[in-house]
């Protein structure tokens, strides 16, 4: 994120001599992206953070495509993914292209056995169900139903989970994942007319630091494999840090919908974005307040991107038959619309209490073979009068 946060103790000047209460060294480490160029924070380890015992095994963990050159509208019942114990192993990739993975996981247990480190993507987790802790060695941040959390590329984390009925949407995101740049001034301030404010934001707030020494594995996503790497420190030694770069937490519920007299287009619901794709936020509101509007969407094309809509609670009134967990894709190439009679319906509707994530890429996404595996057949002719 574009502002500064402070955690901890850090030196008065970088890069200069820190040192302990018995007189021994802290060691600096600069955490950023995109070289020296993206966001970064200065963290400062009780031990040093390159300690390597040794370099375990590796596993393929590549997406494979079941269908590469999608045409057609899918419906995919979102929650007949199956739960797993393991954190990683019950993140099942739906799809994918060069810029993202989209994924939905229902994970049973904490992440405690390991820690993990995803090396190539900002990791940006939607939590549909449970709630729980999100532990990375620049503090902890609590979620629940409805938040966003935003996982920067390279952050070391665990993940405390308060039942084992937990629903996620997970996007691993090869470019940095950013508020819209429209809704900043240039000096990276979220201005007036953005639907969210700095305050919204939550940041770390309790930093665990632990001096401890032995084995620490720490899985780490590379090149769309997963390596164990053996560390000889805890991960989470950092004793203050400073900078740009970190994991927050936003709301979908602290999210304020843009409204008008007629129907407002997709972009209004703008939240996150990404190279070649953007998220939106579609929450409960009052619907447009001409006298002769038509809430519903009118119908459009998808030419240069795919639409993706994870539906997650109440009455979504441009679709029939759906439910909490599903997720419409509409592939580039071919208009799509409201269902047959939802269109009529909306006339006179004073208010809507849907609430769902949009994923809009602007390059054709893959499908793995689990997401035909719970795809709804009939959607693709469900148009038909």
């Amino acid at each position: 994120m574009p502002f500064y946060h402070q955690i901890g103790n850090i030196p008065h000047k970088r890069h200069t001599v820190f040192r302990k209460p018995d007189g021994g060294l802290y060691y600096e480490q600069l955490f950023g992206t995109e070289g020296f160029h993206g966001m970064a924070s200065l963290l400062y380890h009780v031990h040093r953070p390159t300690m390597i015992r040794e370099v375990q095994s590796a596993v393929d963990a590549t997406p494979v495509a079941a269908v590469d050159r999608n045409i057609t509208p899918r419906m995919l019942k979102g929650f007949e993914v199956p739960p797993a114990d393991d954190f990683l192993e019950s993140r099942k990739t739906l799809m994918f292209n060069n810029d993202l993975n989209i994924a939905l996981a229902a994970p049973r247990a904490s992440l405690r056995q390991y820690f993990y480190k995803n090396a190539d993507a900002d990791e940006l987790i939607f939590v549909h169900k449970g709630s729980g802790t999100l532990r990375t060695f620049l503090g902890n941040l609590s979620f629940s139903y409805g938040d966003y959390l935003v996982i920067p590329r390279g952050m070391i984390y665990q993940i405390d989970f308060d039942t084992t009925d937990n629903r996620l949407l997970v996007v691993e995101s090869f470019s940095p994942v950013l508020t819209p740049k429209r809704y900043r001034n240039h000096f990276g301030q979220l201005l007036e007319h953005s639907p969210f404010c700095e305050r919204d934001i939550r940041r770390p707030a309790q930093l665990e630091t632990h001096d401890e020494k032995g084995d620490f594995l720490i899985r780490i996503r590379k090149e769309n494999h997963l390596h164990d790497v053996l560390y000889a420190s805890h991960p989470f030694d950092v004793i203050g840090w400073d900078g740009y770069n970190y994991p927050y937490a936003f709301s979908i519920h602290d999210f304020e919908p843009i409204t008008g007299r007629v129907h407002q287009p997709p972009p209004v619901h703008q939240t996150f974005e990404a190279h070649n794709y953007v998220v939106c936020s579609f929450c409960p509101r009052l619907y447009d307040y001409h006298p002769q509007a038509i809430p519903a969407p009118y119908n459009h094309s998808n030419i240069d991107s795919d639409e993706l809509l994870y539906y997650v609670d109440g009455d979504f009134m441009s679709r029939n038959h759906v439910d909490k967990g599903y997720i419409s894709l509409h592939p580039g190439g071919i208009p799509h619309g409201p269902h047959p009679g939802a269109y009529e319906r909306s006339i006179g509707q004073k208010e809507t209490l849907e609430l769902a994530v949009m994923i809009d890429t602007f390059r054709p996404l893959k499908l793995t073979q689990l997401a035909v595996d719970i795809q709804d057949p009939s959607y693709v002719k469900s148009w038909l009068e």
